[in-house]
């Protein structure tokens, strides 16, 4: 049977001019190919840059083993590879040759300078590898988890996978008679699970950081010392990130969950400048790390600050897994930390049935189930449309009267039109009621009437604000009597003036929803990261 090339989808796999070809082929090796020739496996921690110049390469999942299937066939013009080539994360398939031909082969590090230096065909292979980086998700491929529904653990990983759009697919033990004989031939016993599996390892009941490392998450450990060190891949922190290693700063990133902040727990961000049909929270923050990735930047993801100390005449960000980076300077972006329901069965159900984002993993959780969205602000409202898609209904809980007190008024023309969402206005959550840690229903209060009744509820969604993160400090900083830190004239270091964004340790500068006095917006969080750097040159000369 013939190799059939896989045609284009909305320009994943597009097809390179000549003039193209010519100007890869000028930075790139050439090297022949024979049918069944490995390019590449699934698993490796780095890979080269192919593009196809005669044959045909296809690209497999699961390569040889009874679960194989083929990702993509690529003919003569394209090329293979995804955002791991960019991110440095493994290869989530392998590449294999299945009509003879020739390929040019270039360093991923290669790569990276050549999408930096030519902006029109670099814009081509980003695009295609966010497109393709999206069917991976869709398909399941890479790695697979392994565990229970209703296991906090369960949660706790594919949360991970999910708020760092690593391609996984999740077999749940309660539902899925795969799962359960694919554990027993691994030798896993119940009190293991969940485990996760990759292309050469199995762990049992892995903590973030051991999956943070075999997804390529975790790479802290270059230069001694570092121009900049932004703790905190929010929108604030990723944009001081992509500007300080575009400016030539270099530049390490921390954060102990996943790039984005709060703002990558948004099904849809429609009002953020240049994305008139919109764009997921986690998509913005992936295509923010491959910017600051492109330039050089190094992110390290689930290894959270656990102090701040001046040494040697810079800072040092010590990790709470103990390592230390140094640098010259310090942007702090750490933002702000969930608000928690006041009640008493908070705990007994918040591992399992709580959530504080709607992203895809989590609507995969309640398809067919009632919900409960409890907040005012957009980032309820944005929730409350993106899960009457897939819940079987959505009530709304706001503790005003007026929806659009704290919505905008495209969201709140949204709500009040979607036959699948009720708005419950002056209503609070009073108790959670279920068993085992399944929540059932919740019991609800107007507070104008005092009247109660019970909501069906399967999933509980909270969006009431957050507090600063700042508790890391310690008495490092000056913070404000609410937590947040103060900068500018409103926070004197002794030594001088400090600039805009400085802290009340000179070279250390606050952007985004930890500084006190901050507008809680998307825009405005990029707008503070990208003019930090601005300042953070200016006080390098000083």
């Amino acid at each position: 049977m013939p190799v059939v090339e896989t045609p284009d989808f909305r320009g994943a796999f597009p097809r390179l001019t000549d003039a193209q070809l010519f100007a890869i082929a000028a930075r790139a090796e050439r090297r022949p190919t024979r049918v069944g020739d490995v390019l590449f496996h699934e698993g490796d921690s780095s890979y080269d840059f192919f593009v196809v110049a005669a044959g045909m390469v296809a690209v497999i999942s699961d390569y040889g083993t009874e679960d194989e299937s083929v990702f993509a066939v690529h003919g003569a013009g394209r090329f293979l590879g995804e955002v791991s080539l960019i991110t440095g994360q493994a290869a989530l398939f392998t590449a294999v040759v299945q009509e003879a031909g020739e390929v040019l082969v270039a360093p991923a590090q290669q790569l990276r300078t050549f999408v930096t230096q030519n902006a029109g065909l670099g814009d081509i292979i980003l695009r295609a590898f966010l497109l393709r980086r999206d069917l991976l998700i869709d398909a399941g491929v890479g790695l697979r988890i392994v565990g229970s529904r209703y296991s906090p653990d369960t949660r706790r990983l594919r949360d991970l996978a999910a708020r760092n759009r690593v391609p996984h697919r999740w077999l749940d033990l309660e539902t899925d008679p795969a799962a359960e004989e694919l554990i027993r031939r691994l030798g896993v016993t119940p009190d293991e699970t969940p485990v996760v599996i990759s292309a050469d390892r199995v762990l049992r009941n892995p903590t973030n950081a051991e999956l943070a490392q075999v997804a390529g998450l975790s790479h802290v450990g270059g230069a001694p010392s570092v121009d900049l060190v932004v703790v905190g891949a929010g929108p604030a922190g990723l944009a001081a990130a992509v500007y300080g290693a575009s400016e030539g700063l270099s530049t390490v990133v921390v954060d102990g969950v996943a790039p984005g902040g709060q703002a990558a727990t948004s099904a849809r961000i429609e009002n953020y400048l240049g994305f008139p049909a919109g764009i997921s929270g986690s998509e913005l923050a992936e295509r923010a790390v491959i910017q600051a990735e492109k330039f050089g930047a190094e992110l390290t993801i689930s290894a959270a600050a656990a102090a701040l100390e001046a040494r040697d005449g810079g800072y040092v960000i010590v990790l709470d897994d103990g390592a230390e980076v140094a640098a010259r300077s310090v942007v702090i972006a750490t933002g702000a930390r969930y608000r928690k329901l006041d009640v008493p069965q908070l705990a007994e159900f918040e591992d399992t049935s709580v959530y504080y984002a709607a992203t895809r993993m989590e609507a995969q959780m309640c398809v067919g189930d009632p919900v409960v969205v409890v907040g005012g602000g957009n980032s309820a409202g944005q929730a409350a449309v993106f899960l009457s898609q897939h819940a079987v209904h959505v009530s709304l809980l706001i503790r005003g009267s007026d929806l659009g007190k704290g919505m905008s008024r495209y969201l709140v023309d949204q709500v009040e039109d979607d036959p699948h969402v009720s708005v419950l206005r002056s209503t609070e959550v009073r108790e959670l009621i279920g068993g085992h840690g399944e929540l059932q229903s919740i019991a609800v209060e107007n507070k104008q009437t005092g009247e109660r009744s019970l909501l069906a509820c399967r999933a509980l969604f909270v969006f009431i604000g957050a507090e600063p993160y700042t508790q890391w400090l310690g008495d490092a900083i000056s913070l404000d009597e609410h937590g947040f830190i103060l900068t500018g004239s409103d926070a004197a270091n002794g030594d001088r003036p400090p600039l805009l964004f400085e802290t009340s340790l000179p070279g250390v500068f606050a952007v985004g929803d930890v500084r006190c006095g901050s507008i809680k917006r998307v825009a405005s969080a990029v707008g503070e990261g990208s003019m930090a750097v601005r300042l953070i040159h200016e006080y390098l000369t000083l």
